[in-house]
């Protein structure tokens, strides 16, 4: 499985057009990118830069630009579609973030409309609310959020997003932090109850890769994303053992591609790099930059 010498990785920024375009490709689908409230994201902002305290590493940010700046910036690497990917800390949030999630995305066809929620009682109603505004994608951060995810509040949520096939891009697992209720345990646990779910396991599980390998191994409809996995970043921090890249190669049709644009502590052309240097050859990163994601959210070339 090689990528050969006919297709180099992408330089830089500049060079990620150049990239797609060689592998045959009419762009990036890129399911994991973040556009918040602005006092929201001047917040997450301000705690990756405090990212020694927090994380042991510094965690210099490469775009943290103005909101139009970081549009511009998506449109010229040519990334097709993407998500917002808001997710609440706190109960009373969820269905706040949904209504500015909708306002962004409209008049904005690049843009997947995403949502969120929180395990409150009036989550299935706002859940509801948000897909009948036509979100497309939901995001839940176990660590953040400091809950259960088989909390039974969300009985209700996890049904109705299992019979609709919505998208649930979910980070639960235990890096770059672990969380009380992180790991694959919880995970499983809600996948044995609705075994049907479309989740996207974000940064491919991080540093748990085997385990949730396992439960995209398992159950159909479970992705995994590859946000800041295999970086420089990601493997001095938590490696990725080399021995499971077959694995990876075998599950081509359920990898795809996420970057956390715009908090990364590097280029956005170095994602690119880093899955390129796994050498699986050049059908599995078509399908991971774009045909997955393109064939998850309906999108056309």
């Amino acid at each position: 499985m090689t990528t050969g010498d006919s297709i180099a990785p992408p330089a830089d920024d500049a060079d990620v057009p150049r990239y797609w375009r060689d592998l045959g490709l009419p762009g990036l689908v890129d399911v994991h990118v973040h556009f918040l409230p602005e006092r929201v994201q001047a917040k997450v902002w301000r705690y990756f830069a405090d990212g020694e305290t927090h994380y042991g590493v510094p965690w210099p940010l490469a775009y943290a630009l103005p909101e139009e700046e970081r549009l511009a910036i998506l449109d010229g690497l040519g990334v097709r579609a993407f998500p917002t990917l808001p997710y609440p800390h706190r109960p009373g949030m969820a269905a706040w973030l949904n209504d500015e999630a909708a306002e962004f995305a409209a008049g904005r066809p690049q843009v997947l409309q995403s949502a969120t929620f929180y395990p409150e009682p009036e989550a299935p109603h706002y859940v509801a609310q948000a897909l009948d505004r036509g979100a497309r994608v939901f995001k839940v951060h176990v660590q953040v959020g400091r809950f259960d995810p088989r909390n039974r509040l969300l009985d209700a949520v996890w049904a109705r997003l299992e019979e609709t096939g919505t998208p649930v891009v979910i980070h639960c697992g235990s890096g770059p932090l672990r969380g009380e209720h992180t790991g694959p345990e919880p995970m499983t646990g809600l996948l044995e109850r609705f075994p049907r779910l479309q989740l996207v396991i974000a940064h491919l599980g991080m540093p748990e890769y085997r385990d949730f390998l396992d439960l995209a191994e398992r159950f159909e409809r479970v992705h995994l994303d590859t946000t800041m996995f295999a970086t420089d970043f990601t493997e001095r921090l938590m490696p990725f053992d080399p021995a499971d890249r077959p694995r990876l190669a075998a599950l081509r049709d359920k990898v795809l591609l996420g970057s956390d644009f715009p908090s990364i502590p590097y280029a956005y052309a170095h994602q690119l790099q880093a899955l390129h240097r796994l050498d699986l050859g050049e059908d599995w990163l078509r399908a991971v930059l774009w045909h997955n994601g393109a064939r998850l959210f309906t999108i056309t070339g």
